[in-house]
């Protein structure tokens, strides 16, 4: 029986807690995302649940509807960033930074995944899994989701031909076959092995923004 995300482990944290996740570990393109959202309690949005298990237009309509109704921080870490330090370094990066960014300080961050962002300004848990079972977290994931799919609609329009609007920069087979017959923007990811691979075969194999 597949189960809801609830509202139990931010009772259990204690006061206010922000739910905190990102998005965009995955794609070849593009910054990282991350939010950090404090929900309130009595006024919970229906519907919320992981962003990947719901639909863009749903997730388009809580957007705006946990924004009316939470507190809400977005963050991002660039693309130089990751390559300079590591995705999983600026995805925890990103993460310290939404936190930061909410206007009151929380009681309590609860973090999706395994890993623990440095220095931030509040206690904190890990939780497994947690855009499936935390409402909070459920909420981050949609914030930075949608956050995230909307930059990279835009950045295709600049750079026509690798699928951005609709593969968000993720390693389709469509973006691949573009990355090879366009070459690298300024908006790839260098330190990821297909890009890397391309720039080592084809140095001149890039498109200036300009």
């Amino acid at each position: 029986m597949k189960t809801l995300p609830d509202f139990s482990f931010e009772t259990a944290l204690g006061g206010r807690v922000a739910g905190v996740d990102e998005a965009g570990r995955g794609p070849l393109a593009g910054p990282v995302s991350a939010a950090a959202v404090v929900l309130n309690p009595l006024d919970l949005p229906l519907g919320l649940n992981d962003s990947k298990k719901l639909s863009a237009a749903r997730r388009e309509a809580l957007f705006d509807e946990i924004h009316a109704r939470a507190e809400v921080s977005l963050a991002w870490a660039s693309v130089e960033e990751i390559d300079a330090i590591n995705i999983r370094a600026a995805s925890l990066l990103a993460m310290r930074r939404a936190v930061e960014g909410l206007a009151h300080r929380p009681d309590a961050a609860l973090i999706d995944g395994n890993a623990m962002p440095d220095n931030l300004p509040c206690r904190a848990e890990t939780l497994v899994k947690g855009d499936a079972r935390s409402l909070s977290i459920a909420a981050a994931s949609i914030i930075a989701k949608v956050a995230r799919d909307r930059v990279m609609a835009d950045l295709a329009k600049a750079f026509p031909g690798y699928g951005w609007e609709g593969n968000a920069g993720y390693p389709t087979a469509a973006h691949t076959a573009a990355l090879q017959h366009l070459g690298v923007t300024p908006h790839h990811r260098r330190s990821f092995k297909p890009v890397h691979n391309i720039l080592l075969s084809a140095p001149a194999q890039r498109i200036d923004s300009n």
